[in-house]
């Protein structure tokens, strides 16, 4: 599968704007985080990209979130390995433990969209150009700031050897650079 047909599959699947920014957001970091660590940029932007693909679905029902996509996405030709990325980014509802970097990187990339999302939001332009990696950073300990953002997940970048603050530079850079289809 590559990113083409991963868009029209989310396109299938998503209903709201906000899962299709939020997902191809994912892509853009994942795309970027393949390239600092010499690995395979299509697919890890494809995983970017579905992995919340049964959201909308599934958000009364965590414990399925990601299963059904699981289940969607054995019918193509996805490496397992990017199933099972997909499936870890929900290891606390699903038991799906992450293991590999791919895992912890998808993990990470999904969880700090919101929080730059977020950051650009309340500045004046509310643009994602004017976001400034420290900034987001920052509001990692404003608890009140961006609430349903999982802080946790977002330090699992250090599980991949990246310090908060290069994977802030790499986050935002990434959705900077794809600002033309992630901003309203």
């Amino acid at each position: 599968m590559n990113t083409k047909e991963a868009l029209e599959l989310l396109k299938q699947k998503a209903k709201t704007d906000y899962l299709m920014r939020h997902s191809q957001a994912t892509g853009a970091i994942m795309k970027a985080l393949a390239a600092r660590f010499g690995e395979d940029p299509e697919l890890w932007t494809v995983a970017g990209i579905l992995h919340d693909l049964d959201l909308e679905e599934t958000k009364d029902n965590l414990e399925q979130h990601t299963l059904l996509t699981k289940e969607w996405l054995k019918e193509t030709d996805l490496p397992e390995e990017a199933i099972q990325a997909i499936c870890a980014h929900n290891e606390e509802y699903t038991g799906c433990k992450r293991v590999s970097r791919f895992d912890f990187a998808l993990s990470a990339a999904e969880a700090v969209t919101g929080l730059v999302f977020a950051s650009a939001l309340v500045l004046p332009d509310k643009k994602l150009a004017s976001v400034k990696p420290k900034s987001v950073k920052k509001r990692i300990k404003e608890k009140a700031f961006a609430k349903n953002v999982d802080r946790g997940s977002i330090l699992l970048c250090e599980k991949i050897d990246l310090t908060v603050d290069e994977f802030m530079e790499i986050s935002v850079k990434a959705m900077q650079d794809e600002a033309h289809v992630l901003e309203v």
